[in-house]
């Protein structure tokens, strides 16, 4: 199993979390989040933004499913601008079930 982190644009966020689900990726955590990409903010007239408001998704899905989240997620996020996101993809050794205490991998 992986875990992909993708932080996209708050107004994205939505239409994200809209395809995924029409997918059969329900289950999902999302935070808003704060932070700046390669660029270190931007500059609107006089005005520099060093940190924007982005959305984190958190997603654990099954080693052969990823590359389809990947492609739902780079899909329905992308405006072609700066800022537009990053997904980060990483293994997941255990997961827990709280309720039932039982090990889920």
């Amino acid at each position: 199993m992986k875990m992909i982190r993708a932080i996209v644009r708050p107004d994205k966020a939505e239409e994200v979390v809209d395809s995924l689900a029409e997918a059969g990726y329900v289950a999902l955590t999302k935070m808003d989040v704060i932070g700046r990409g390669k660029q270190k903010g931007i500059q609107i007239d006089k005005i520099y933004y060093d940190e924007l408001p982005k959305t984190m998704l958190l997603l654990v899905a099954e080693d052969e499913s990823i590359d389809s989240i990947v492609d739902i997620i780079n899909e329905s996020a992308f405006t072609g601008s700066f800022g537009d996101g990053k997904v980060f993809v990483s293994p997941v050794d255990e997961a827990y079930t709280v309720r039932t205490r039982t090990k889920e991998l």
